[in-house]
């Protein structure tokens, strides 16, 4: 039973790579000028800065296919921890709040401190790990159940994001350099902005996976977690550490993208199981996946306009998160 148990976990998780490899090739090849998988090799391969194929795709298509993988993975990854070390089937970085933490402080970085490298991906997890932080302490002073804590994230969140407004309006220029913010969006991301991200996503998925095990103990209970032997309060501020730093790197540049750690925690649990070495790295696959097809769909659905990625996901996770709100079945697992 274990072995097949192995094998089936083994097939989603390749199935899951091929759909992020499929779906990044369907963002570099299509878009307002499609490009055949031969053309898109050939431009790869010679790196002619006079070949307009190539220009399109290292400079436009190329860093907002990484931008969707990365944000996606993060996010869905952030999902996961949350509703573990929370013990909520609803958790998530844009439910509780954790996103607009870090948006604002983000924002905040950029207006204060425009000319320091760096300064927006650090000031983004520490709006994140703050925010998840103080909703979880809000909550459970209120009587830790999943409608207060949803109810305490929400009430963040919205302070929070009537604080984002207040600096695009105190700061025009923000919302000129920022225009889907607030919804969330890819445009415009650079492969400096990647890069700036990058070592806070790498952090936190490294210690999401090193908390794999813990994670699971902890799905057991508080008090059958620590009668074997876990340091419950240790494990869930680690727990929280990791998904600040994954939805920190991710705000940072994609803005305030909604639902990724909320769809695709759910999904993966359903095909890869709930234990968290298999759940962690499915969850990301799944949620990169989901943000690039999302964003190609964005990108082609009215062209030669462009929705926002983050209207699209809302559309989506907006009726799951309400058939989670109705459930009465359940902590974690739905």
């Amino acid at each position: 039973m274990e072995t097949l148990r192995t094998h089936k976990t083994g097939a989603v998780l390749a199935a899951l790579a091929l759909a992020v490899l499929g779906a990044a090739a369907a963002g570099l090849c299509l878009g307002s000028q499609p490009y055949t998988p031969a053309q898109l090799w050939r431009a790869l391969c010679a790196r002619d800065a006079a070949d307009t194929v190539w220009r399109v795709v290292a400079y436009v298509r190329l860093p907002r296919v990484l931008a969707g993988l990365f944000a996606g993975a993060a996010l869905a990854a952030a999902g996961v921890l949350l509703q573990a070390v929370l013990n909520n089937a609803m958790a998530s970085p844009n439910v509780i709040g954790v996103n607009a933490g870090a948006g604002f402080f983000a924002l905040l970085a950029m207006a204060l401190a425009p000319a320091v490298p760096g300064a927006a991906q650090f000031a983004a997890f520490l709006g994140a790990l703050g925010c998840a932080v103080l909703v979880y302490l809000l909550a459970w002073r209120a009587g830790l159940s999943r409608t207060t804590l949803v109810l305490a994230g929400l009430a963040v969140s919205g302070m929070l994001t009537a604080g984002i407004n207040t600096l695009k309006l105190l700061w025009p220029e923000l919302a000129a350099a920022s225009p889907g913010f607030l919804t969330g969006g890819l445009s415009g991301v650079t492969l400096r902005m990647l890069a700036g991200a990058a070592p806070y996503g790498a952090a936190g998925l490294a210690l999401a996976l090193v908390l794999a095990v813990d994670l699971d103990v902890l799905c057991l209970g508080e008090e059958s977690a620590a009668s074997l032997g876990l340091a419950v309060g240790r494990t869930r501020f680690l727990g929280i550490l990791a998904a600040a730093l994954l939805a920190g790197a991710a705000v940072s540049f994609a803005g305030l993208l909604s639902f990724v750690g909320l769809l695709a925690p759910h999904i993966a649990r359903k095909w890869a199981g709930g234990a968290h070495r298999a759940l962690l790295p499915a969850a990301a696959l799944l949620g990169a996946a989901l943000v690039t097809l999302c964003d190609l769909a964005a990108r082609l659905l009215f062209a030669p306009f462009e929705l926002p990625v983050g209207i699209l996901l809302s559309l989506i996770g907006g009726p799951f998160f309400l058939s989670l709100l109705l459930r009465k079945r359940g902590r974690i697992y739905v």
